[in-house]
């Protein structure tokens, strides 16, 4: 849940940034403005930036790579314009995300030009399918993976990387229940509790309470799972997981 890139790069004079996101997210491209400021800043930390002379900046392109279970296009742009509070023709501040769905089926042009990622679709897709089937997340993973190393998908990543893995499909599995589920029990506990306080009251406390016990419970899977106590303390915060690592002793 913290904010973070996740890769950044250069090359030639372009800098790419890219994120992977398993929810929609509208506002990725107020994240990225964060981001990017932050590049530029480490870039021309030692430059005169009132010299006459002007500073050349890598041209910045921001990607999106979504895999979630909410329908989307192919293809969507979102822009930072979007969440003025005054909209306006030409903003004096723009910036433009690109959002590609690379879920199974999605941008199959691009997932075949890129192997990798192509792989990497087919194998999320694959512990989705078995969990709809009934079978709890551990044993997705598990069944998803000793598929795609059998069929060839990821094979050689999978081999040498197999905890590793399975700790980013239970981060990734996490955050999109987690968000589903908060979502949905703020709308509950909330509405209840708008009926004394007030509906926006209501729905704030739901939320908190919503969210709480989602963290609790996806703190006990990964307990459970043997996730290490480090691991799981870079996801949730330390003191939710000393509280369950004390019911488990």
């Amino acid at each position: 849940m913290n904010m973070k890139n996740d890769m950044a790069f250069i090359i030639g004079d372009r800098m790419n940034l890219y994120e992977h996101q398993s929810t929609v997210n509208p506002n990725m491209p107020l994240r990225d403005l964060f981001y990017i400021a932050k590049e530029y800043q480490s870039l021309v930390e030692n430059r005169d930036l009132y010299s006459n002379k002007r500073i050349s900046l890598p041209t910045p392109s921001f990607v999106v790579f979504y895999n979630g279970t909410v329908k989307q296009d192919d293809v969507a742009e979102y822009k930072l314009s979007d969440s003025f509070a005054v909209q306006e023709e030409e903003p004096a501040l723009e910036l433009k995300v690109k959002q590609y769905n690379i879920g199974f089926g999605h941008n199959c042009e691009l997932l075949e030009k890129c192997r990798k990622l192509g792989e990497y679709s087919l194998f999320v897709d694959r512990v989705r399918v078995h969990i709809d089937e009934g079978l709890s997340l551990q044993e997705a993973i598990e069944l998803a993976i000793n598929e795609c190393i059998r069929e060839g998908v990821l094979e050689e990543f999978l081999r040498k990387n197999r905890a590793e893995a399975i700790e980013v499909c239970i981060f990734s599995y996490d955050e999109e229940k987690h968000i589903r589920i908060m979502r949905e029990e703020a709308f509950e506990d909330g509405f209840e509790q708008g009926i004394e306080r007030g509906i926006e009251q209501g729905i704030e406390q739901g939320e908190q309470r919503g969210a709480s016990r989602v963290i609790t419970q996806a703190i006990r899977d990964m307990l459970e799972f043997g996730v290490s106590k480090e691991v799981i303390c870079t996801k949730y915060p330390e003191e939710e997981v000393e509280k369950v690592l004390h019911e488990f002793v």
